[in-house]
């Protein structure tokens, strides 16, 4: 995954043409940990996204603007638009990760 470093290279990736997943995740999440050890295999499987990761704790007014309550939490964004949600409780196992991509 890529990182995300600034709030303008944040708005410069979901602003584009090509569909992006943008996971958020803190360094204090066991759950991120978990996702950590499949997302790889899942990153090659879903190659027609770019994949970014962006710590909440250190963009929460991004984190607000987008309804990220729960981390680890995935994201798709697309010409600047939110097009799906993976919400934290719902991001736990590979199969879960998968289910949700596939609708995209």
């Amino acid at each position: 995954m890529i990182p995300i470093s600034t709030e303008e290279q944040f708005r410069e990736v979901i602003g584009g043409e090509q569909p992006v997943v943008v996971k958020f995740y803190t360094t204090w999440c066991p759950d991120c940990v978990r996702m950590d050890n499949f997302i790889g295999d899942v990153m090659k499987e879903f190659n027609k996204f770019e994949w970014y990761d962006i710590n909440k704790d250190e963009f929460p007014e991004i984190a607000e603007e987008y309804q990220v309550m729960g981390i680890p939490s995935l994201l798709i964004f697309q010409n600047g638009q939110k097009l799906g949600h993976l919400h934290s409780a719902n991001a736990k196992t590979e199969a879960q990760v998968t289910e949700f991509l596939e609708a995209y």
